[in-house]
């Protein structure tokens, strides 16, 4: 659990307020808001996301069905390219988002990566939560909108070494059994080429770069009710 006394795993004397704007008041409850945590596939979302305490939202649960005829490939490859933004239904998520900022509550689809299909749907509620995390590898693609929305408490960029990702990744997928062993190679040795890129236009599109440490810190500025700006650039 977040622990919102103690003080933020930054430094004060870096931070630059003009980032930040309050979300409480005496006279009005705290509105809900939404924490994007976006980063590289492995790079350990999932289970900082748990170590927050808070509810969790998983955009990997919008991905787009196997048959869908908008699937990006990758090019020179037969392989659909589950790593491209293309592949994922960003506006389904953020109205899953928007509802859950608004009620508390949502309908998710339930998502089978093994198979890339939807199983069903869920209900899923925060239990008048002021905050909530909504994590997954494009998380940073939504941060513009959901700033738009007045719905972002603060977007993060998990990042760390690509060597330790790919290797985090690889036990991870083959563990679960999403793809075929040959995919995984393939596409786990495309994404460690290809990290600091990837790391760059999530930057470049909203989210803050940073370890595992400071997100928590930050983590526990939104739970204090802080919330930052995104600064949202051109992607590279």
């Amino acid at each position: 659990m977040l622990d919102t006394n103690r003080r933020p795993g930054w430094s004060p004397a870096r931070v630059n307020a003009s980032h930040f704007c309050s979300v409480s008041s005496r006279s009005q409850p705290i509105p809900t808001r939404v924490v994007l945590l976006a980063g590289p596939s492995g790079s350990g979302k999932s289970v900082l996301a748990a170590r927050t305490g808070l509810p969790v939202l998983r955009l990997d649960d919008f991905y787009k069905e196997h048959d869908d005829p908008t699937l990006p490939r990758v090019p020179g490859s037969l392989d659909i390219d589950w790593d491209s933004a293309a592949s994922w239904d960003a506006d389904a998520a953020v109205a899953a988002i928007a509802e859950l900022c608004r009620s508390g509550r949502t309908d998710v689809p339930v998502y089978d990566i093994a198979t890339s299909s939807r199983t069903g749907h869920e209900g899923f509620h925060i239990e008048r939560s002021p905050l909530f995390v909504a994590e997954g590898i494009f998380a940073a693609d939504i941060v513009g909108r959901c700033q738009e929305l007045g719905l972002l408490a603060d977007a993060l960029c998990l990042r760390g070494r690509p060597s330790t990702t790919f290797r985090r990744r690889l036990v991870r997928d083959l563990r679960e059994g999403r793809k075929s062993v040959p995919f995984l190679l393939r596409r786990g040795w495309r994404l460690m080429r290809a990290e600091r890129r990837i790391v760059a236009r999530q930057t470049a599109l909203g989210a803050h770069p940073c370890g595992k440490e400071e997100a928590l810190g930050r983590f526990a500025a939104a739970a204090a009710g802080r919330c930052r700006r995104a600064t949202v650039g051109a992607p590279e």
